[in-house]
């Protein structure tokens, strides 16, 4: 199923002219278990009030989240064929006031978890039981605010609270010596550190996850691989906001079946 979404993903890509594939490969993993196993939702109603929520801080791979949306019925065939086009809902970066299932409008890095942060603290102040899981990725996590929200998060006992760090090696280009499950446990989170592409790996840390109305949040760092499932796409460089032309696309999609 999920080199299906991995197939669905560049073929948006290449129909729409935008988007970041390798960023989307990284999560698509860990968001589809999380929509097919353990987030509440009803695609019908997305504002239903018992809903969990989903914030994918890290917005420039939304096409991983469009995908899973797509599946659980929050979009259509013709919103996926229509993205990056003129008159479509679904843009480079989601769009909370136009997708169905979007919580907030993210790309700029940051901004997202922040904002999980405050949806968690105003739904105990509401008596509320939801869950809220926000991704991000680990070059945002050298973001102020994501620090910021972090010691907030611990300080106001945020146990409803659970986020993913994408741990694809992005922040290393840059800043090789950061040791993200060690800076975690300094801001009191609890930490796990998982294989990002391994299903066991991904569903037993979701299940390990204990949610409370006041309590101590966590936190999984998954490590994964930008990329994942095509060589040609794995690691970084120029495939960050590449489209293929006509002969990596065939490369692309053999190497995805």
């Amino acid at each position: 199923m999920n080199n299906e979404f991995r197939r669905k993903i560049v073929d948006m890509v290449c129909k729409g002219r935008d988007g970041h594939i390798p960023s989307s490969f990284s999560i698509i993993d860990v968001i589809s278990i999380l929509y097919r196993d353990f987030l509440k939702f009803n695609s019908k109603d997305p504002h239903w009030e018992g809903r969990d929520y989903f914030i994918l801080s890290k917005g420039h791979g939304c096409l991983a989240l469009y995908v899973v949306l797509r599946e659980h019925g929050f979009l259509t065939d013709q919103d996926i064929a229509n993205f990056c086009k003129k008159g479509g809902i679904l843009g480079e970066h989601p769009d909370s006031t136009k997708v169905p299932g979007a919580e907030a409008c993210t790309g700029s890095l940051g901004h997202g978890f922040p904002f999980a942060v405050g949806v968690a603290l105003g739904l105990r102040i509401q008596n509320r039981e939801n869950h809220v899981f926000v991704l991000v990725g680990d070059g945002e996590c050298h973001e102020g605010t994501i620090w910021e929200a972090a010691n907030v998060s611990n300080n106001m006992e945020l146990g409803n609270l659970c986020l993913i760090v994408d741990w694809n090696g992005s922040a290393a280009q840059l800043m090789p010596k950061d040791d993200l499950p060690a800076k975690w446990r300094a801001f009191g989170w609890n930490v796990q550190v998982i294989d990002g592409h391994s299903e066991e790996e991904i569903k037993k840390a979701l299940g390990n996850v204990h949610f409370s109305s006041r309590g101590t949040p966590n936190v999984i760092i998954t490590k994964t691989v930008k990329g994942k499932g095509v060589p040609m796409l794995e690691g970084h460089g120029v495939w960050h906001h590449r489209i293929p032309n006509e002969e990596e696309y065939k490369t692309i999609m053999e190497a995805l079946k």
